[in-house]
This record gives structure tokens, C-alpha cells and sequence, in this order.
């Protein structure tokens, strides 16, 4: 059966740390119940009780990281508690601060620094012009595709009428002759009488749509007329039910 997996800590810090706001809140709590004593400050003997406990709460600390750090690791390290747990017990900031170890100094990496420094520089400035350029840019064209559908729109319109008009039948006058003007103005009527004919002719599934709308509406009203009665007889059910339980 596979271990769980261990505790991931990024710096010794972080133990440190840890284990500092533990004795932290351990002497803090002892403070509360047992006052420090001045005779204690003054090299005397101080409060035997709270130095006992002191001491044993100090070992139950320690115990509990020694206990704890297999199953702790430092940066994809084991944990040596001893290196954090080798103080005494008052939690002082020497016994708990790590050591400190110093790269040596590298041109290469410090190069490479100022080179990311200014790739990043570069992008914010393409970043800064981008976010100047692009919305503009973007609202030019979609209102240059928004003008072309549009006229696309009302040359196919156009379009249509045109056909319509070549379709239609010449109209004569009563008296045998070309009416000028009126004719034109009848065949675009007739023209467009057309077109809405041919709007309002109806679907092919017209009958069938038309009955399902029906029963959808008629379904509704039905549902509608007999949802209370439905709801009193779920209402008195629950309540039998709740009586027979209560009764048992």
C-alpha cells in the first residue's frame, strides 16, 4: 500500500517559522494561567509549577516536529528537525534561524537578468500600444462588415423587385393604348401584391402545427383546472402519512 504523500515546504523558513508561532502560542498560554513570578526576573526560585509545565510543554513540541518531520520535506528534501529542534526550549530567534548560504556571483545570470528586464519592458510597451490600437481597430471592422451586409441586404432586395417586375404582364389602358406612367406604377403593384402572396402562403406543415399548438393550449388549460384539486389530495395524503407515523 502506497505512503501518504509528505508535507511540502518551499524554505527552511517556513519550518522555522512554524515551529516559532507554536512555542509562541504555548508560552502565551501559560502566561495567561500562570503569571510569570518577579522573584523569577530577580534570580530567585520562581514558580516551580509553571516551570515544570513549561518544560514538559517544550518536550511535547518537540516531540511532536521530531515525530512529524518524516513526513515533512523542504523543497523536494528530507527535514532534519535536529537542525530546527537543537535550541532551548524559550523558542529563541537564534536556535530557530536557518543558515544562510550565499551563491557565488555569476555575469552570466546577472546578463540574463537584464535581458529579461528589458524583453519585459518590450512587451509592456507592445502591451501599452496594443490595448491604443486594437479596440479602434476592431470597432472600424465591424462597422465596415455591419455596412456591407447591409447593402448586400439592398442589392438583393433590389434584385428581387427587378425580377418581379420583369415577370409581371404588361397592363393596357382602357382605350387600347400605353398608359405611360400608370402601367409602371400598376406592374410594381402587382408586383408587389405578388411578393406578399407569396408571404402568406402557408406552410407545408400548416394543419399539423397548427392542431399541436392547440393541444399544447388545450393540455394547459387542463392542467390549470386541475392542479388545486391535485395539490389538496398530495396535502391530505402527507398529512395521513404523518399521522400514521406519529401514531406508531
Amino acid at each position: 500500500m502506497e505512503g501518504h504523500r509528505k508535507i511540502e515546504l518551499q524554505a527552511p523558513e517556513d519550518l522555522a517559522y512554524l515551529l516559532a508561532n507554536v512555542r509562541r502560542a504555548a508560552a502565551a498560554r501559560l502566561d495567561e494561567a500562570f503569571p510569570p513570578v518577579d522573584g523569577a526576573n530577580a534570580g530567585g526560585e520562581g514558580d516551580e509549577l509553571r516551570t515544570r509545565i513549561e518544560e514538559l510543554v517544550n518536550e511535547y513540541i518537540t516531540k511532536t516536529f521530531e515525530l512529524a518531520s518524516p513526513n515533512l520535506s523542504i523543497n523536494g528534501m528530507p527535514v532534519n528537525a535536529s537542525h530546527f529542534l537543537s535550541g532551548s526550549g524559550d523558542g529563541s530567534a537564534a536556535a530557530l534561524r536557518p543558515e544562510e548560504v550565499f551563491e557565488p556571483f555569476d555575469a552570466r545570470k546577472r546578463a540574463r537578468v537584464e535581458e529579461l528586464s528589458r524583453e519585459e519592458e518590450d512587451l509592456l510597451r507592445d502591451i501599452a500600444a496594443l490595448k491604443k490600437s486594437v479596440p479602434g481597430a476592431a470597432a472600424q471592422a465591424w462597422a465596415d462588415a455591419a455596412r456591407k451586409s447591409v447593402a448586400d441586404d439592398e442589392h438583393a432586395l433590389a434584385a428581387a423587385n427587378e425580377r418581379a417586375s420583369a415577370s409581371a404582364p404588361p397592363t393596357a389602358s382602357a382605350d387600347g393604348g400605353d398608359d405611360g406612367g400608370i402601367s409602371g406604377s400598376g406592374s410594381s403593384i402587382s408586383s408587389g401584391s405578388k411578393l406578399f402572396e407569396e408571404v402568406r402562403k402557408p406552410l407545408e406543415r400548416q394543419d399539423e402545427v397548427e392542431g399541436s399548438y392547440e393541444d399544447a393550449v388545450a393540455g394547459l388549460a387542463k392542467l390549470k383546472r386541475e392542479m388545486p384539486s391535485v395539490v389538496a389530495r398530495m396535502e391530505r395524503a402527507r398529512s395521513a402519512g404523518e399521522y400514521v407515523v406519529t401514531e406508531r
